[in-house]
């Protein structure tokens, strides 16, 4: 379903709370559920807002989020500059529509990223085009100059998620470059940044996922304290959930990482490995991504003789995801850094044992070393070699650990609470701006 079968008519029953129903537009410039956590995050959080009984409409770029039943989809078109199998492709002349159109293109062929402030401002036409069809409008961290101006300019309150701030990543790629070309590089790719730094000291309310997260955004963002409220995110904890039917693989590790990402720490995972299969020759890896054919990753593979010992899958359906994580004895996140980490929860959902670094908010979700998990310093492949072995040879503390894991998601971290959240700190933006939550059309 598209905006054009929605009409914006009266707004009918109330929601599981026993208010008025809100009519959410929930923007995503990046909507893609198996790369990265925007296209999750949107998903999820969509379908529990419509449980509650909110009337959600997703405006999305591509690639264009998978969505639930019930949950309409808006697309708002960009070039696909960076689209499979033509990355970085130069549009034909016929697709060019607008001036946005040719920022675009100006701004990737001269090393930028263009899609947040592009997606911005055409989200900011679309919004105007619409006004008065939605109540609160929420933002999935575009931070574009394009959504600035208030309800006057796009039609109602914004709400703003920041996962974690990107500057963190950029500095992480910076620490990795190898030489000045390719830092050089790095700084052009997110000079973006510098607008979304910009953006957010200007936004009325943030939505963020983790403790962490708000003292990053505080931090390197510059947003006021008392604009940030924390809603954690969580599991789908009927889909993640443990399956005694699904066959353990002796010395089977999983993780979901990006090869070419320093952050995702899987670098030191390959590391640990290893070290770690010369005193348990059966333990292999399977990474949920994409496969860098070069790269450090890639030649680290090759450096220590483990090309039959790590396998990549990708496009993989959810179910066979799952059933995967539920095959391992044990799941590992390596990440120098995470906002949240929603590979952790999901593999805690599922009972299975979680290796974890302490990057970032990771501890937040993963819970205290020995009793939930077992945790070690980012970038210590040693400690991450170690505790890997120790879950791998140890039946009992797989059990322990999973179990306890699970218990902590089901209490924490569900897409139902988030989305309680979330509805809670979009009535008070509302009321914040003096709109009121009103019956009917406006």
């Amino acid at each position: 379903m598209t905006a054009e079968a929605i009409e914006a008519g009266p707004r009918q029953g109330v929601t599981a709370t026993g208010d008025a129903p809100l009519r959410i537009a929930l923007l995503t410039y990046k909507g893609n559920p198996f790369c990265g956590g925007q296209g999750v995050y949107v998903r999820h959080l969509s379908r529990e807002l419509a449980r509650l009984g909110h009337h959600v409409e997703v405006i999305g770029s591509q690639p264009y989020p998978t969505l639930d039943e019930g949950v309409p989809l808006t697309e708002i078109a960009s070039l696909d500059l960076y689209r499979s199998p033509d990355p970085f492709r130069t549009p034909k002349r016929d697709e060019y529509r607008d001036w946005i159109d040719g920022l675009e293109v100006a701004t990737m062929w001269t090393g930028g990223f263009p899609e947040p402030l592009t997606f911005s401002l055409r989200a900011r036409r679309m919004l105007a085009a619409r006004r008065g069809h939605f109540d609160v409008v929420h933002d999935n961290q575009t931070l574009g100059y394009g959504l600035l101006g208030g309800p006057r300019a796009i039609g109602a309150p914004l709400v703003t998620t920041i996962h974690h701030p990107i500057t963190v990543d950029r500095q992480l790629e910076l620490d990795a470059a190898a030489d000045w070309k390719r830092r050089a590089s790095v700084r052009r790719w997110y000079a973006f940044t510098r607008m979304q730094k910009r953006v957010a000291r200007r936004l009325p309310s943030v939505l963020t996922v983790s403790g962490t997260s708000r003292q990053e955004i505080v931090d390197h963002l510059g947003v006021r304290d008392d604009r940030i409220r924390v809603v954690h995110i969580g599991a789908d904890t009927d889909l993640w959930s443990p399956d005694p039917a699904v066959a353990e693989v002796p010395g089977r590790i999983v993780t979901t990482s990006s090869a070419d990402v320093p952050l995702k720490g899987l670098i030191h995972l390959i590391e640990a490995l290893a070290k770690l299969r010369t005193e348990n020759p059966a333990a292999h890896l399977v990474v949920v991504g994409r496969r860098a054919e070069d790269g450090p990753v890639a030649a680290a593979i090759e450096r220590y003789g483990l090309d039959g010992a790590v396998e990549f899958v990708k496009g993989i359906s959810d179910a066979e995801l799952v059933d995967l994580v539920r095959s391992a004895q044990v799941s590992c996140v390596p990440s120098l850094y995470e906002g949240f980490s929603l590979p952790a929860a999901e593999a805690m959902a599922t009972g299975t044992p979680l290796v974890a670094t302490t990057g970032g908010a990771i501890p937040e979700v993963a819970g205290t070393d020995g009793e939930t998990c077992l945790a070690v310093p980012p970038g210590d492949a040693g400690a991450l070699a170690a505790a890997l072995g120790r879950v791998l040879g140890d039946a009992g503390l797989r059990a322990r650990l999973g179990a306890a894991g699970r218990a902590r998601v089901l209490s924490r971290f569900t897409w139902a609470r988030a989305a309680q959240g979330t509805a809670e700190l979009y009535r008070e933006a509302v009321a914040a701006q003096g709109a009121g939550v009103r019956g009917g059309a406006r």
